[in-house]
């Protein structure tokens, strides 16, 4: 076997499961940053930098520019809502105190949802297996939040509905999951075969838009600068939106892309061991039951099993 396709195929082995560390690690730079600046100016900061970084690309590379406004105003509505929306969603509950683990485990029920909602209305067939995956997934998420409400009420001290965060993170995460869902399933139908920087650039803007105005009308634009925000930024620019995303393209040019989707669904048990790690932050006995069976249940919907023969 020659040496190039062995790497080749040992590199093909091991992206689906680098990728899904580096997404989880994307909760986590959030977290380390928003101490620091508020999750809307932090968002626009970020996408400002990768547009810094992608927009002279499009000076040079005239393949990756788009063409036709209907195009563009497709890719926009995907940035709106996969960057705009999820990601917004995601800094806001996180920086409202929600736990990160938590966070990542409720935007995990994407799959869940578009299973049991978004597949039929596009005619799609819902089977007993994703039936069954979406009723685990929502019990293991009541089960992580009734623990996180065991433990902020009925303790003698006045604060908020669950322990360190109320339901106006909950709800952000909320928006967070419609952001990740409608927009993947826009993007598959609208938006689907673009040019990968050009494409990148137009959501970014859009997203910055859907993030930056708020920001600028509801938050201070206060930034502490720190060690920490540089390195969270660094990280979020460089590794997430750059990264993370090339080296998604990669594994669909390779047809990994089935193997990366059955993957993400440790996304929330990852990113709980590394909040853990560096933040010290802690799920009871049964916020971890209830976060492993949502993991089973997205794994259910997910995972297809394999064909006899």
């Amino acid at each position: 076997m020659p040496a190039d396709l062995s790497a080749r195929r040992l590199l093909a082995a091991l992206a689906p499961a680098v990728f899904v560390l580096l997404w989880a690690t994307g909760f986590i730079g959030a977290k380390l940053g928003l101490p620091y600046v508020e999750a809307g100016t932090f968002l626009a900061l970020r996408f400002l930098l990768v547009l810094l970084l992608m927009a002279p690309l499009l000076l040079v590379l005239r393949d990756q520019r788009l063409g036709g406004w209907r195009t563009l105003g497709h890719v926009a509505v995907v940035g709106a809502l996969i960057h705009g929306a999820y990601l917004g969603g995601v800094f806001e509950a996180i920086g409202r105190g929600m736990p990160a683990g938590l966070v990542a485990l409720i935007v995990a029920l994407q799959p869940l949802l578009t299973a049991a909602v978004v597949g039929p209305l596009l005619g799609e067939r819902v089977g007993r297996r994703q039936v069954a995956g979406l009723l685990l997934g929502l019990v293991g998420v009541a089960v992580v939040l009734s623990d996180k409400l065991g433990a902020g009420v009925g303790n003698g001290i006045d604060g908020p509905l669950f322990a360190g965060f109320g339901l106006d993170a909950l709800a952000f995460n909320l928006v967070a999951l419609l952001g990740i869902t409608l927009g993947t399933v826009y993007q598959k139908r609208f938006a689907q075969h673009v040019p990968l920087i050009g494409g990148a650039v137009v959501q970014y803007v859009a997203a910055t838009l859907v993030v930056g105005v708020p920001a600028l009308i509801f938050e201070s634009n206060r930034v502490v600068w720190s060690g920490e925000l540089v390195v969270a930024l660094a990280w979020l620019v460089l590794v997430m939106s750059i990264g993370a995303v090339s080296l998604l393209m990669l594994l669909i040019r390779w047809g990994e892309a089935s193997r990366t989707a059955s993957l993400f669904y440790l996304v929330p048990p990852v990113t709980a061991v590394i909040a853990f790690l560096l933040f010290d932050e802690r799920l009871g006995p049964l916020a971890l039951g209830g976060m492993a069976i949502t993991v089973v249940g997205v794994a259910l919907v997910v995972v297809r099993p394999r064909r006899a023969g």
